[in-house]
């Protein structure tokens, strides 16, 4: 039950009708225990396993937190998400490789981790923040349960910081006519980013990524600006529906996405693009690390080490590994050296390496081995000869995002605006509100891309 399916909407329809039930009859706690039994429904529709490293994370969490005074409870609080990390994330990579080599059966019982990153991570966030003294333990289970399990997001996130989120959950009174309009645009442009744009770009990137010997240079480079389109239109089109989601049941998730490709360096890109993640390796990795206080080798190799482990956690591959060293490598650089221009020539210079760059660090991302990367990246090098595919819907995507963005307008540079001010909405109180609306949705029921193609994000 994926978020873009059928069945998610009917049980959204059901989540959402009871959550306006119970709390306009005043069962506000138990509007709390409904939702999250309803996120730990969603989750077991994939597997029913998937509840138990949360319901054990959650557990951990809970009683650490309680007792974060006694120093090895904090650590065993700590190493509880992370060794359900590590089991889930590559336990099954190494799996059938023993089982190859002692001769033993198929490694099925191996349950798939999807969305695990995300409730280990926040996890962590909030028993640092426990411990910093940031935030107060939380006491009631269910709360804390909701804030871990929280269905729209479970999936792919965002990560949710329990200083902003746990109060939400506490607010007795969430749900206003207003954020259900809000909310049903908010997931309508997130579904067209997703069903209309991003899956037709997956086929056209599929086919070049899965034999590359067969393109023209020219179409692998094209393939691989396609897919720097496609993984922004996929993942910020999930976070927008979740937010969308979020924000009818009466709840504010973070803006994740800030405009990424419109940035003139890859720091800034790094501020704009998955900005819960962005921060929370900031928070948790780098500055404890030493962030910059300590001069600027230091720092660098700060960042550098930041965006390995970043790079860890997307997967275990040594492709994952090149991704990060790459970004890293050039944030170093431009602390190093760092290029201003104020000139217009110089910022559209400036954002066109930034994209080119990012664009080209996708490779290693988007293949599934380093060798295959590095077939990609040696077919544009020596100016290979094979098939000329133009493919109309990069043209397409593009001029999609180019109006976003300038219709938007760059108001924020760390995702302080609120995601509802960067989506065209519409007040649909009115008749031509209601025009722009439905008009919308013809366009995603016409030309929406009738295949599967999973979200990117779902994997990590």
């Amino acid at each position: 039950m994926t978020i873009t399916s059928i069945p998610f909407l009917l049980f959204f329809f059901f989540v959402f009708s009871v959550a306006v039930l119970s709390e306009r009859a005043g069962y506000y706690r138990t509007n709390t225990i409904f939702l999250v039994l309803a996120s730990y429904f969603f989750y077991a529709w994939a597997d029913i396993r998937l509840c138990l490293p949360l319901l054990l994370v959650t557990a951990s969490t809970y009683l650490c937190a309680r007792n974060i005074s006694k120093k090895g409870l904090f650590v065993v609080g700590l190493l509880v998400p992370l060794a359900v990390l590590a089991f889930l994330r590559h336990f099954g990579q190494i799996m059938p490789l023993l089982s190859g080599l002692f001769g033993g059966g198929e490694a099925g019982w191996v349950i798939m981790p999807v969305g695990v990153s995300f409730y280990t991570f926040q996890a962590i966030g909030y028993l640092v923040d426990v411990r910093r003294g940031k935030i107060p333990a939380e006491n009631d289970f269910w709360t804390l349960a909701l804030y871990f399990c929280f269905f729209p997001r479970l999936e792919a996130g965002p990560i949710l910081q329990a200083s902003v989120f746990l109060p939400q959950i506490r607010d007795e009174k969430r749900i206003t006519k207003e954020k259900v309009l809000q909310g049903i645009q908010i997931f309508a442009f997130g579904l067209f980013k997703k069903s209309v744009l991003a899956d037709r770009l997956a086929v056209f990137v599929g086919d070049v990524f899965r034999v590359p010997a067969a393109y023209h240079w020219l179409t692998i480079l094209w393939a691989a600006i396609s897919y720097s389109l496609q993984i922004y239109l996929d993942f910020s089109g999930y976070s927008d529906m979740a937010a969308g989601c979020a924000m009818c049941l009466g709840y504010d998730l973070p803006k994740n996405f800030d405009l990424p490709y419109t940035s003139r360096s890859v720091t800034e890109f790094w501020r704009r693009w998955h900005i819960s993640l962005s921060s929370w390796f900031r928070e948790y990795v780098y500055i404890p690390l030493g962030g910059n206080r300590h001069g600027l080798l230091r720092q660098c190799r700060n960042l550098f080490l930041t965006m390995l482990l970043c790079g860890f956690w997307h997967g275990s591959g040594w492709n994952y590994l090149l991704w990060g060293a790459l970004n890293g490598f050039a944030l170093c650089l431009e602390k190093v050296v760092p290029v201003k221009s104020e000139r217009p020539a110089g910022r559209i210079l400036r954002t066109a390496c930034t994209f080119l760059f990012i664009s080209f660090s996708w490779i290693p991302f988007r293949a599934d081995t380093l060798a295959e990367a590095w077939t990609v990246i040696r077919s544009v090098l020596i100016l290979q000869d094979g098939i000329r595919q133009p493919y109309i819907w990069t043209a397409v995507s593009a001029l999609f995002l180019t109006v976003h963005a300038v219709s938007a307008g760059r108001r924020s540079k760390n995702g302080g605006v609120p995601l509802s001010d960067t989506v065209p909405l519409a007040d649909l109180e009115t008749v031509w509100g209601l025009t722009w609306f439905f008009v919308e949705l013809g366009m995603i029921l016409c030309l929406a891309f009738t295949g599967e193609h999973p979200f990117v994000y779902l994997k990590f």
